[in-house]
């Protein structure tokens, strides 16, 4: 996935709340309202290709268009592949398999959070992208990850999660072909308010949410791709 990020960057620059403004005095309605805003409106065609990329990903391996498409349902493959060439957010190996797609992906990324489900390690792009992807592959998922200041471990069980924080940031567009770089590397878990605090303090226009809040600002991109399994 590292070697498009300078194709990436130039397709799509996502816009963030800047200058004096701070994220603190937003409410949690707003921050979940505008990350749906930032979503791609999705028919239930769509809904149904997404899922079927969720779980079918959640394997551990790189996800064939067929295979999608079988699973969407019997969604025609010219279908699939049309969305896949057209949504931004999706990564594709060089033979066509899908290994990222909106908050998941099959590889390690820097920095790091490990999704278990039924045995198998996947990873998510963020702090958030954790608290969603459980209710739509329909397991429960174990979630590993470290605080960016302390490298202290923080671990949760989805749909139970207590204890962590989590930054976030108020997109101010639709999410680009950058989300990685402009939203996940700015949304992370720490485990304490110490280190959250401090973490953004130094990085103007972020906020910290208790772990629990930041699960129903997740819920608000399950009803956006899957709402069956909101």
């Amino acid at each position: 996935m590292g070697d498009r990020k300078s194709q990436i960057q130039e397709k799509s620059v996502m816009k963030m709340r800047k200058g004096t403004e701070t994220t603190k005095d937003v409410s949690l309605a707003d921050v979940a309202e505008a990350i749906k805003a930032a979503m791609p409106v999705l028919d239930e065609t769509d809904q149904h290709i997404a899922t079927a990329i969720y779980r079918l990903m959640s394997s551990g391996a790189p996800v064939e268009p067929a295979a999608i498409a079988k699973s969407a349902g019997g969604v025609s493959l010219e279908h699939v592949n049309e969305r896949l060439n057209t949504w931004p957010g999706v990564y594709r190996d060089d033979m066509g398999r899908v290994v990222g797609f909106w908050g998941h992906a099959i590889d390690k990324l820097d920095p790091e959070y490990r999704l278990v489900a039924a045995g198998q390690t996947t990873y998510a792009w963020c702090a958030l992208d954790t608290l969603f992807i459980p209710s739509i592959i329909g397991s429960e998922v174990l979630v590993e990850a470290f605080d960016p200041v302390s490298g202290e471990p923080v671990a949760l069980v989805v749909d139970r999660p207590a204890g962590a924080l989590v930054s976030m940031v108020i997109p101010d567009g639709p999410f680009g072909y950058d989300v990685i770089e402009s939203f996940c590397h700015r949304v992370l878990f720490f485990a304490s308010h110490k280190t959250g605090d401090k973490w953004i303090a130094a990085h103007e226009g972020t906020t910290l949410l208790p772990v629990d809040q930041a699960f129903e600002v997740g819920r608000v991109l399950t009803e956006r791709v899957a709402p069956n399994h909101a």
